[in-house]
């Protein structure tokens, strides 16, 4: 039986912009053609990846992941169980120690198997905060929101595939405005009558006061940015109708 072709983003995602060509390796060639190579099943180049980055002391996220991938590509506990302590004997006993503390997390009947969004955490250093329900009334989808400092007014906010809030405008008599700092996944800002601007992380945009505009996430991609409120007289935020669908779905 075939197995379930592996496509692969996350390069194009996150380095799109800032390194085009190695998004196009890591997302068209490594995953794209080499995971997919039918010489070696998924699950037997799950194990070699596993034994790869714990014999070269990559024990972070990047393991995790690939452990989760193991898991869900039938690698069993008692399996990766004989991994690890195989490549103890090469690779280090500390190395082996640490990945499995992180292989008893993954297999772990108790715990849940990786959503999209615990994914998507490990890919920002700001936490993504709960659901950002007092404001769910003014976007399509799904967002959170997390403080990052109150006093400074600088939020975390995380879009869910497809969300994006309505047209509003910040008003204010003096200063005011506000700026967006992409942190992760891929997104949209776009001011009234001018053209969507493509946000990825990195990318910077500066609101002035009493423009009409929407950001939110590209329709298949997570999205995290901090909005960071600037201080001004009588501010206030306008909140206007959804943004069109017909033409949000043309975005990539």
């Amino acid at each position: 039986m075939s197995e379930k072709k592996i496509t692969q983003t996350a390069g194009r995602d996150q380095l799109g912009q800032f390194a085009p060509e190695f998004a196009h390796f890591n997302d068209d060639i490594l995953f794209g053609e080499q995971w997919n190579n039918p010489a070696l099943s998924t699950k037997i180049k799950c194990m070699i990846t596993v034994t790869s980055l714990i014999a070269s002391g990559i024990i972070d996220s990047s393991l995790k992941y690939h452990l989760i991938n193991a898991k869900n590509n039938g690698v069993s506990e008692e399996e990766i169980a004989a991994l690890i302590s195989q490549v103890a004997f090469y690779a280090g006993w500390p190395k082996a120690w640490a990945s499995f503390n992180l292989a008893k997390e993954v297999w772990n009947e108790k715990a849940s198997v990786q959503s999209e969004k615990d994914r998507f955490q490990n890919e920002i250093f700001f936490p993504i905060g709960k659901e950002n329900t007092g404001f769910a009334k003014y976007f399509t989808g799904v967002s959170y929101l997390y403080p990052v400092s109150l006093k400074a007014g600088i939020f975390n906010v995380t879009f869910e595939p497809g969300t994006r809030n309505f047209w509003h405008t910040h008003h204010a008599k003096t200063g005011g405005g506000q700026v967006l700092i992409c942190i992760g996944g891929k997104g949209y800002y776009q001011a009234e009558n001018e053209e969507p601007i493509l946000m990825t992380p990195g990318t910077v945009i500066e609101i002035p006061a009493n423009v009409r505009h929407w950001h939110g996430a590209s329709p298949s991609s997570w999205f995290s940015h901090l909005a960071i409120e600037i201080p001004g007289t009588e501010t206030s935020t306008e909140w206007g109708e959804p943004v069109n669908e017909e033409e949000y779905q043309t975005l990539k």
